[in-house]
């Protein structure tokens, strides 16, 4: 039996939750939204996805001393040379050990130095700006700033460039990223698990680090943001399973903390853009959040179709660990341009209720299959796994009313 799916009715209820202004409502956005901001001719993307980013740098640093030799140990252990994320884990688990001596033929001083050129040259990879201030993200924050909320939106994210901050900040729209101060802004514990924190203000959790936060080794190891991006590779990025330093811990789990305290909040919504579910401890944080609070749910809204091809052309799941997670998770939901996991239940999308309002129609596409020797069939598609597909939903969302505060009026 195949089932399915109604975009109308889906679609509706992700419009009437993002309409209420009493509702814990957060979004979640990864490596993936860089990839929808529009760019020049030749100048796409403005930040490349993870697979091509390490491309990149493995090229780049192919001469650099010992960098070969520490791929070479890396794929000894299974891992995966193309993985920016495989290779920072193993490189950092490598200096815990290597304290004051060698392992794996690095010592502690090589793998230093790795580990400082691989962040310099991320750094000049994603320390970019947007290109004009109509792009996704810009969208996301004018919907944030359309209303005035009783409960803060909460937006958390594992990249760590600075478009969020760039679109906030053009935009005027006041936020809290966990850090206080002027000169070199320190990160303030208290006030991020206190939730000391004005209710206009929106929360951007950076989870992975950022591109402006360094350590302060002369003074107890404490963590700061400043203004400027410096180009020394000292940057606090954790593109990493792996958080191996005590004092890096401290805003890496707190702002894991944030992630789990926002799901088990009431009737909470997160909206996961961009996400590929790669990283087992960001889904524990989800999926342990889920169980404690059935009330919550959490939308992944997932680039391309279902399927996809592996390097046999041979079909393949395309987010093989979301769909295994959904399966087993009522409250957490995939939306895929052609299929959804819905309540645990995969199906194709299939328009089944009539819906005349445009606001709707706009996102529910379809398209004709033509296989020779059978009749043309109609597939349906919802592309808000697209990042800027999902921007210019919530574009078009601004100045709907929250119906269900105003008819308590």
């Amino acid at each position: 039996m195949i089932n399915f799916h109604d975009p109308v009715r889906h679609i509706e209820y992700l419009r009437q939750s993002l309409s209420q202004s009493n509702k814990p409502i957060g979004f979640f956005l990864s490596a993936g939204c860089p990839l929808a901001v529009k760019m020049p001719t030749g100048s796409w993307p403005l930040i490349p996805d993870v697979a091509n980013l390490t491309k990149w740098l493995n090229s780049e640093l192919a001469t650099f001393p010992n960098y070969k030799n520490l791929l070479d140990e890396l794929e000894k252990t299974g891992k995966n040379k193309e993985n920016i994320e495989d290779i920072l884990s193993f490189l950092r688990s490598l200096i815990v050990v290597a304290k004051g001596g060698t392992v794996r033929g690095l010592n502690e001083n090589d793998l230093g130095d790795i580990e400082k050129e691989i962040c310099k040259k991320i750094v000049t990879k994603i320390n970019v700006g947007l290109p004009d201030d109509k792009t996704p993200y810009h969208s996301l924050v004018k919907w944030i700033n359309s209303i005035d909320r009783e409960i803060p939106i909460e937006v958390f994210t594992t990249n760590y460039d600075l478009l969020l901050e760039q679109a906030l900040e053009q935009v005027e729209v006041p936020y809290f990223d966990g850090f206080v101060g002027t000169i070199k802004a320190f990160f303030d514990l208290r006030t991020v698990e206190q939730r000391l924190i004005p209710y206009h203000w929106t929360r951007l959790w950076k989870i992975h680090g950022s591109l402006n936060w360094y350590q302060d080794t002369t003074h107890g190891n404490n963590i700061f943001r400043i203004s400027d991006v410096k180009d020394d590779g000292a940057q606090l990025i954790y593109p990493s399973h792996l958080k191996y330093d005590e004092s890096r811990k401290m805003p890496y789990l707190a702002l894991i903390d944030q992630l789990s305290n926002f799901i088990k909040q009431k009737s909470s919504i997160l909206v996961l853009c961009g996400y590929s579910f790669n990283d087992n401890h960001i889904n524990d944080a989800i999926i342990n959040s889920l169980k404690a609070n059935p009330s919550a749910m959490v939308l992944a809204l997932m680039f391309d179709t279902y399927m996809t091809k592996d390097a046999d052309d041979n079909d393949a799941e395309r987010y093989p660990n979301a769909y295994k997670l959904a399966g087993n998770r009522s409250n957490l939901n995939i939306w895929t341009f052609d299929k959804a996991i819905i309540g645990t239940n995969p199906g194709e999308w299939k328009k089944m209720k009539p819906t005349e309002e445009q606001s709707i129609l706009n996102f529910i596409e379809a398209r004709t299959i033509s296989v020779a020797g059978s009749p043309d069939t109609t597939e349906c598609l919802v592309k808000l796994g697209d990042f800027a597909v999902f921007a210019d939903f919530l574009n078009r969302l601004i100045g709907v009313v929250d119906t269900e505060k105003d008819s308590t009026k």
